[in-house]
């Protein structure tokens, strides 16, 4: 490929910086707007142009599939074998520096890495060996404690105890942990770079050596870089080096497991490196991208960009005020529908949610309108690890012979209760054709007394739980035994973002629960009944890969991904932003970034709801529109209400309501909630959705949505003690309580 070749492809702006003189340099590239072609140019401008060869050109990224794609444009764009390039994500080359200098990092020519669980098995096993409370000493958190100062390149020995016994304990675990993987020769993840780094910087001619050899140091997705990745980075590019990195600020959205935006600004000080932009997106409308620079302008010390495109037009942002997640589910499902009756795919329709948790209501819509989804980069809801720990322990509660279930939870959360211990009585009841549970039974005056009284508590407390719950609604007896079982504080205790998502998903069983209403009336009771749908639920496996289904995930998991549709969900205070981060200055910024990526997934279509009550995490709230809706440009925007028959019985009028955005979101929320087609003169006007209500049977409660007109319309009232239920609005003696 000639020089003029390389280059016509490009932009203005991109072939200013994929031409920059030999000297640091920073893209900051916007959202859609070629980052990956650049880096991949400039490694074939260096090597066509400049004459440097492959061996002395390192490529770095993140994940696996991206050093692929790297790896396979810059061969296609020199038209040759790239074998001599050292393309590769962080750990993947560390792990190649570590294998051809073993012996320099005092490591066995043949050491293993430890993936995550089996460090948490070597760390779980320290904390035992050394008689603590795995109650008190979470093995998880003892792990994340290593991992994050190794992250940011601290060894046990540097750390300050500052006077704390806690944080004194967690110190010598460290050292202990560290010590028994040097005796038997074994690196995680995180000593990987740790371990590459102190190795060149400790050996002056190895350092040196890889100082002069890799003088062009090429880094995508710089902004996701952590305390050791930039000290790596800066370590090896030195004086005489001309890195060139490429990242966005405004994308970096990974501080929870170490990323550190500000390393771009050391970046640009450290190394006077010059700074190009590239602002011109090739993804979205006009419209979507008007919308997401507002958002990103009210964070401050950003480095500062304004995405624009060349193309024109653009549909307006579309916001929807839901009554519940059940109507905001139902008005995502629609629009879906839509798509299909235009012929449009599946897959080119995302929902994005802040928390895991928000999939079930989306889930259990697409299921039952039989259209196929995927769950991207994690798990349905009713496959999720602590849902079905909580599962199994409400089986037993049932059923004390459910072998399976009395395998999983026995010993969790930590009980004292082994893998010996559970060996025994799995050759007890295969000797005599026994359940695991009678077989243990048998077993308690054969145990050792610590194995004997753990198991004894284990039986107590399936039979406590069972009694306690005989008689309560489905939702409680599910709450209960979240609760008594001790899997919600086991998790509660996890000090990462997994142990909250995991909360958050027990917390969200209990709303499956609430809302629970089988099918088919088939005499059993209603805990029986829930644990049947979720088993089918948990069977009916998700929608493989390649087929054309609707894309569920996490605002994180959407980054590096674009859709012609996107659904962002659950925007209220509380929820996005997180509660957590709302008032907080130092966390809120990254919650407008998750806005800003989530925004600029969208192609052509954008549609962001809010709901104005919701049954989430255990709880029903109501919570004001999210603050990022009040900061959308106005004229960008079109309002869409329902119009169903919240004003009187008699009347219906179809379809949504629109209407143009003219004054601020968050502004008049609360006169909001009841925008319905006003009755006929003369009509009397009952009650709206959202209204709380007292029957004379069932209580207080709160009205979710009407079906139906005249004689038979039905309402669907969500009672506190007696759950969802459908009544004849005609018969029900409601009254309006406010």
């Amino acid at each position: 490929m000639h020089r003029h070749d390389l280059l016509d492809s490009l932009n203005d702006a991109q072939r200013e910086a994929v031409t920059a003189p030999l000297a640091p340099v920073l893209v900051l590239a916007g959202a859609g707007s070629g980052k990956t072609r650049v880096l991949t140019h400039r490694a074939a401008w260096l090597i066509r142009e400049h004459g440097v060869s492959p061996h002395g050109l390192m490529a770095v990224t993140f994940t696996n599939k991206a050093a692929a794609e790297m790896r396979g444009r810059i061969e296609a764009l020199l038209d040759m074998p790239g074998g001599a390039l050292w393309v590769g994500t962080f750990h993947g080359i560390a792990h190649r520096l570590l294998r051809r200098h073993w012996h320099e990092a005092g490591l066995p020519q043949s050491f293993q890495i430890l993936d995550e669980e089996d460090q948490h098995r070597l760390v779980r096993k320290i904390i035992r060996e050394q008689n603590l409370d795995e109650q008190r000493w979470v093995p998880r958190e003892v792990q994340n404690f290593i991992n994050a100062h190794k992250d940011e390149g601290r060894r046990a020995k540097r750390l300050d105890d500052r006077g704390d016994p806690t944080r004194q304990q967690l110190i010598r675990l460290y050292e202990q942990y560290q010590q028994r993987c040097e005796q038997v020769g074994v690196v995680d993840f995180a000593e990987l770079l740790l371990r590459s780094f102190e190795t060149m910087r400790d050996i002056a001619d190895l350092g040196t050596y890889y100082r002069e050899r890799f003088r062009h140091l090429l880094v995508d997705e710089f902004q996701d870089t952590n305390g050791v990745q930039y000290e790596w980075l800066k370590f090896l590019a030195g004086k005489p080096g001309m890195p060139f990195v490429v990242g966005d600020d405004d994308q970096s959205i990974y501080r929870w497991r170490g990323a550190r935006v500000e390393n771009m600004q050391h970046f640009r000080r450290d190394f006077s490196a010059t700074v190009y932009k590239l602002e011109q997106n090739y993804r979205s409308t006009p419209v979507i991208l008007a919308a997401a620079n507002a958002i990103i302008a009210k964070n401050t010390d950003r480095l500062g960009k304004e995405l624009w495109t060349a193309a024109k037009g653009g549909e307006p942002i579309r916001v929807y005020a839901a009554f519940n997640e059940r109507d905001e589910a139902d008005f995502v499902l629609e629009r879906i529908r839509e798509h299909q009756r235009k012929g449009l795919p599946l897959t080119a329709a995302a929902v994005l949610y802040r928390s895991n948790a928000q999939s079930r209501a989306f889930e259990e819509a697409l299921m039952a309108a039989r259209i196929p989804y995927r769950v991207y980069g994690g798990l349905r809801f009713f496959e999720r690890a602590e849902i079905k720990d909580a599962l199994c322990y409400l089986r037993l509660t049932q059923v004390r012979g459910d072998d399976l279930s009395f395998e999983r939870v026995v010993n969790l959360p930590t009980r004292g209760i082994g893998n010996a211990t559970i060996d025994q009585i799995r050759a007890a009841a295969k000797e005599h054709g026994q359940t695991l549970w009678d077989a243990g039974h048998s077993l308690l005056p054969m145990l050792p007394a610590r194995a004997a009284a753990a198991l004894k508590g284990f039986f107590a407390l399936i039979d406590r739980l069972a009694a306690e719950i005989a008689e309560l609604p489905l939702h409680e007896q599910v709450r209960i035994v979240i609760e008594n079982s001790g899997l919600r504080a086991h998790h509660a205790k996890e000090k990462d973002n997994k142990g909250e998502a995991r909360v958050e998903n027990l917390d969200e069983l209990v709303n499956a629960a609430e809302g629970f209403a089988p099918e088919n009336d088939d005499g059993l009771a209603p805990l029986p009944a829930f644990l049947a749908h979720a088993t089918l639920e948990s069977g009916e496996t998700q929608a493989a890969m390649g087929l054309d289904c609707v894309q569920l995930m996490t605002l994180h998991a959407a980054k590096g991904l674009e859709f012609q549709t996107v659904f962002i969900v659950g925007l209220e205070e509380g929820l996005f932003p997180s509660e957590r981060s709302a008032f907080d200055a130092d966390k809120l910024p990254e919650e407008r970034r998750l806005c800003y990526v989530g925004l600029t997934r969208a192609m052509q279509q954008l549609y962001l709801t809010h709901a104005e009550s919701r049954r989430i995490f255990g709880h029903t709230s109501y919570r004001d529109p999210s603050r990022f809706l009040s900061e959308l440009p106005p004229e960008a925007i079109e309002e869409i209400r329902p119009r169903i028959s919240v004003s009187r019985p008699l009347y219906t009028a179809p379809g949504p309501a629109i209407i143009r955005r003219g004054a601020d979101i968050g502004s008049h929320a609360p006169q909001r909630r009841s925008r319905a087609a006003p009755p006929p003169a003369g009509e009397e006007t009952p009650m709206r959705l959202g209204a709380r209500v007292r029957h004379p049977k069932f209580g207080e409660g709160t009205i979710l949505r009407f079906e139906g007109n005249g004689e038979n319309q039905q309402v669907h009232v969500n009672f506190e003690d007696a759950g969802q239920k459908w009544l004849m609005y005609s018969l029900a003696r409601l009254e309006q309580i406010r």
